[in-house]
């Protein structure tokens, strides 16, 4: 099994993952719109943009971000939730993290610390917070 967050935007979910998809180096993210959704489906919910996201799926490494437009309205800005990415060195962990931070929000300033050679904080220009660090070798497990 492999957790998968899934973010709500307000109207900028398409503009989000095309984002990230360039600041992490990743294909297009497969997206549907509710103009896409059957006619049925359609009437049943409250008017909304054809091109709002229904439902996508951004694939960054082995993992896999979804994401809708929130067309309700109910849903806040993420807020004590993280996506954590680790990057295999700090240049590109420090360029992923430069370009996410980009109109967005720093926590922690992207440094060495003790646990990994770079890590940092941000809410990104999306409202969608982050946790930027380099890979860290996992040590050996003892032997049961």
């Amino acid at each position: 099994m492999i957790p998968i967050p899934y973010i709500t935007f307000h109207g900028n979910c398409a503009d989000a993952l095309a984002e990230y998809a360039r600041i992490f180096d990743a294909a297009p993210a497969n997206v549907m719109t509710f103009s896409e959704a059957p006619q049925e489906m359609r009437e049943s919910i409250p008017e909304a943009s054809p091109q709002a996201v229904m439902h996508a799926a951004l694939k960054i490494g082995e993992g896999w971000i979804y994401a809708s437009d929130d067309i309700m309205g109910g849903s806040p800005e993420m807020a004590g939730c993280s996506i954590t990415i680790d990057l295999p060195d700090v240049t590109r962990a420090r360029a992923v993290f430069d370009a996410l931070a980009e109109s967005g929000q720093i926590h922690m300033e992207f440094t060495k610390t003790f646990w990994s050679e770079g890590f940092g904080t941000l809410t990104d220009r999306f409202g969608t917070r982050w946790m930027i660090g380099v890979e860290v070798p996992m040590p050996e497990q003892a032997p049961a």
